[in-house]
């Protein structure tokens, strides 16, 4: 298997033991590159009474999303810390009514390098991330989340 194969398993295995309501969304990490994050939820375990998907489901699998973003930046950092939401909002902009995805984009190197020095000095920063939720290629629910890390030795 490759390392991304592996860092994959690992983050499934990670949310699972750390985040437990990731089981109960039936929550799969789905996919990474250098552009993205994906993760995956079926509807049937997140539907609300109108048969679309809960909206509680759908923050949840974004905030997870950036959340294992910032989970993959420190890896390639090789850094390890612990990580928590300190902001964010979700547009819900159509309702979703199948299986869904979010998709966290990866930030742009200059605000990695900026992460990454201000971690290093100061055992603490912050990451601006932005996800979304697609069904049929139109967008159906945007995410800006505010991420704080903080170092461990």
């Amino acid at each position: 298997m490759g390392l991304i194969t592996d860092q994959l398993q690992e983050l499934q295995a990670l949310l699972y033991k750390e985040i437990p309501i990731t089981k109960h969304l039936h929550l799969t990490v789905g996919a990474y590159n250098e552009h993205a994050l994906r993760l995956d939820a079926p509807l049937a375990e997140n539907v609300n009474h109108a048969g679309t998907a809960f909206g509680g489901s759908l923050s949840a699998l974004l905030t997870l999303a950036g959340w294992s973003m910032a989970w993959f930046v420190l890896q390639e950092s090789k850094l390890s810390g612990e990580i928590v939401i300190q902001d964010s909002s979700c547009k819900y902009l159509r309702p979703v009514k199948q299986d869904f995805s979010a998709i966290c984009y990866r930030p742009p190197a200059a605000q990695i390098i900026r992460f990454d020095k201000m971690l290093r000095t100061h055992k603490k920063a912050r990451l601006e991330l932005q996800a979304e939720i697609h069904e049929s290629n139109t967008l159906s629910v945007t995410f800006q989340g505010r991420y704080v890390v903080f170092l461990q030795d």
